[in-house]
Formats: structure tokens, C-alpha cells, sequence
């Protein structure tokens, strides 16, 4: 068989890059995955000194496993940061809780006023399934917002 007939050398069929075409919505990055849903470095506090600026805020909501401390920004979206402490688990465990963390966010974050927001995980979030997650951040997101005297907001 000689190597010179193979078809390494023949005129290759020209198929399309897919990341060189444009969306035809710009609101959608691939075609099931609208642009809303994704978790792009925008919408993330990767800044110490906007944590520092979190630490100090009076505006904190408690749920079952989590911590959310949050407080109004100037931009026209919400930004996420998530601490989880080495006190919740190993580094699976933190990573799991993370993941589920910003699943939450990415998909609620159209309903979120305009805040930067640190979830900070608690022991108990280590042993809580993505349904249990969901339930409680969802639970706590819905006061964001609202006055911390709230008769609503102490029956979370």
C-alpha cells in the first residue's frame, strides 16, 4: 500500500469552526445555552477589597447552611462571591458546594437587584443535596432587598 494514495494528502473537506461563526442572537452563547445563564467574570467579586467592603455590611440574611451578606453596588447587575472555609469539608466537599452555590446565582440572577453579594457556607451546607441548596439561597434571595425589621424576613 503506498503512503503517497492515502488521503492525508488530498484536498480536505472545509467544515465550518463553530467559534468562528456569530450567534445570530446575542443573547445566546450556544444554541441551548442562553447568554442570561451563564456565570461570565462580570458578574463575579474577585476583588479582596470588595470582600473587605462586604465584611463590614449590615445588610446579612441568614438561611439553613448559609450566610449571605450583601449590599447595593453601582452596577446595573448583581455580582456573587462565595467563601467556604476548610471548617466545611475537604476539598470535594468545598468544590461541591461551590458548584451548587453558583448554579443558584446563575440562575436567579435576573431576579436580583443590583448588589454584590458574598455567600458564605456553614458546616451544615456540606451535608445539604442541590435541591436543599437551591431551596434555602432562593429562600434568602427573595429578601434581598427588603428591610432587615421585616416580620417576613424572620420567619426564614
Amino acid at each position: 500500500m503506498d503512503v503517497s494514495s492515502s488521503n492525508a494528502e488530498g484536498p480536505k473537506a472545509v467544515r465550518p469552526c463553530r467559534f468562528a461563526l456569530q450567534p445570530s442572537n446575542p443573547f445566546v452563547v450556544d444554541e441551548h445555552v442562553p447568554a442570561v445563564c451563564t456565570f461570565p467574570k462580570s458578574v463575579r467579586l474577585r476583588k479582596r477589597a470588595d470582600f473587605v467592603r462586604l465584611s463590614v455590611s449590615i445588610d446579612k440574611l441568614v438561611a439553613k447552611g448559609f450566610l449571605v451578606v450583601w449590599q447595593v453596588n453601582d452596577l446595573l447587575q448583581p455580582r456573587l462571591g462565595v467563601t467556604v472555609s476548610k471548617k466545611v469539608g475537604c476539598a470535594v466537599t468545598r468544590s461541591r458546594v461551590k458548584r451548587y452555590i453558583r448554579e443558584v446565582f446563575r440562575h436567579n440572577r435576573l431576579l436580583l437587584p443590583s448588589v454584590d453579594m458574598n455567600v458564605i457556607a456553614r458546616r451544615e451546607s456540606a451535608t445539604m443535596d442541590f435541591h436543599s441548596v437551591l431551596r434555602e439561597l432562593e429562600k434568602a434571595f427573595r429578601h434581598i432587598g427588603k428591610s432587615p425589621c421585616s416580620k417576613v424576613l424572620r420567619s426564614l
